[in-house]
């Protein structure tokens, strides 16, 4: 039985609580094996040392990723930003649709007629659009 549960452990790198289903054993029994070998403190080492690199490299992939998705949102809002600053620049005047899309709280939309057109309870200038297509 020894010698099988040595063989699992270090030849087949199963571990000790894995050996103990696979024979239905305690996990005790086959800790009290695997830990009397020469080998055990060099393989539980390995072990130890393969485990903190892959879990290093998830870690790095994990970041890599969510680098990634917060790169695409920051390009979204910076496009947003620039189309928003020309749409509203002082320089020129903008559209009506995008007056409308900037102010949207004050136009309601007309079902009827299908255009948006001001809230009769607003009181607007005279420059700004009454009714928007």
């Amino acid at each position: 039985m020894e010698e099988i549960i040595i063989k699992m452990y270090f030849e087949n790198k199963m571990k000790q609580v894995d050996i103990a289903k696979t024979l239905n054993i305690s996990k005790y029994k086959v800790s009290r094996v695997v830990t009397k070998d020469t080998r055990y403190k060099e393989e539980k080492e390995q072990r130890k040392h393969q485990n903190k690199k892959r879990h290093t490299d998830k870690t790095k992939q994990y970041i890599y990723h969510k680098r990634e998705e917060e790169s695409a949102i920051n390009q979204q809002l910076k496009q947003n930003h620039i189309q928003a600053s020309i749409e509203l620049s002082g320089g020129k005047s903008i559209n009506n649709r995008a007056f409308r899309k900037w102010n949207s709280s004050i136009y309601k939309l007309n079902p009827k007629k299908k255009y948006y057109e001001i809230d009769k309870n607003i009181n607007a200038s005279n420059d700004v659009p009454k009714i928007v297509r």
